[in-house]
């Protein structure tokens, strides 16, 4: 039989502080936790005659558990258990209490996802980046990217998501969503953002992702030539998206080299874009639907600005 120590009783001699633990501590100090409950309040169950809910902001940091390390429901109830970081950040004492199950936490996504509170946390988050001294340059850069769905119709249904699309890229198809993004070209935070199926032109959601005070506009030649929405959203912009070339007009040598200084600054806008879908994970949609993807797009791309904006927000 093997001989138990003080180690397997809490009175661990040699630890390390892990990756994981020193990105939750980072992000207990960034996350504007009072701002955001209070957003969700409003919707969240009250104490009344049945059994007495669980704390909001012990829900909240569930979520956000579930958001960063791409864990499914169940997957978070299971990590909250097994790595002690993760009960840290959550406040959770397993000698005085359990870890709230999978069920509760999908009931918590699901009204998040309800009255669109993803998209409020985002909102919520520019109010603060703009009160704690952030000022929009005169630039903005936009640019989508795709995020995959499944195209198997091996299912309950023997269908495809029917709010998603396939879209054509280079030579090869692709069956999904959009995140479109309008960046700031100086501070490189995302200031606005929408969800599409993959089939909307990026061109066609470029109203929807400018602040109004443009000088510049900066994005690939997807967004070429479209100066009648540009006057419309952001009367002052000047377009500096790329060039496109076309069958019987290729680009002059000029063009490219014009093309590549503007892609310079172009470049800030793929920054949101690496966590959201290579750290975070969410290169493939996780549900089934535009709403929840969106409501998960939102609630990341809020936490990606907190997180490169660095420092500690105060309403």
């Amino acid at each position: 039989m093997r001989q138990a120590t003080l180690a397997t009783s809490g009175f661990e001699i040699k630890r390390k502080a892990t990756r994981k633990a020193e990105f939750l501590e980072r992000m207990e100090k960034l996350v504007p936790w009072a701002e955001f409950c209070a957003v969700i309040e409003p919707y969240y169950p009250k104490a009344g005659n049945g059994r007495r809910p669980i704390g909001l902001e012990r829900m909240l940091r569930m979520y956000f558990i579930t958001n960063w390390f791409n864990l499914a429901d169940e997957a978070c109830e299971d990590a909250l258990y097994d790595i002690p970081a993760f009960r840290d950040f959550c406040r959770i004492d397993l000698g005085r209490e359990g870890v709230p199950d999978a069920t509760s936490l999908l009931n918590f996504r699901h009204l998040l996802e309800e009255h669109e509170l993803g998209a409020a946390m985002f909102s919520k988050v520019g109010e603060l980046l703009l009160a704690n001294g952030l000022k929009l340059s005169g630039g903005t850069i936009v640019d989508a990217t795709i995020i995959a769905a499944p195209s198997s119709t091996k299912n309950k249904e023997k269908a495809r998501d029917p709010e998603m699309h396939q879209t054509k890229k280079g030579n090869q198809w692709h069956f999904g969503m959009k995140v479109h993004i309008g960046v700031d070209s100086k501070s490189g935070l995302t200031h606005s953002a929408s969800v599409t199926p993959a089939n909307v032109h990026d061109s066609r959601e470029l109203p929807n992702l400018l602040h109004g005070s443009e000088t510049r506009l900066y994005g690939d030649s997807a967004y070429a030539g479209q100066k009648e929405a540009l006057k419309e959203a952001a009367p002052n912009a000047k377009d500096f998206t790329n060039k496109r070339a076309y069958r019987n007009r290729p680009l002059t040598e000029q063009d490219k080299e014009t093309n590549r200084r503007k892609s310079q600054v172009r470049a800030r806008v793929e920054h949101p874009f690496r966590p959201l879908k290579s750290i975070f994970g969410f290169a493939k949609a996780r549900y089934r639907g535009l709403m929840k993807n969106a409501n998960r797009a939102f609630a990341l791309l809020a936490l990606i600005n907190l997180d490169k904006w660095g420092l500690p927000l105060t309403g």
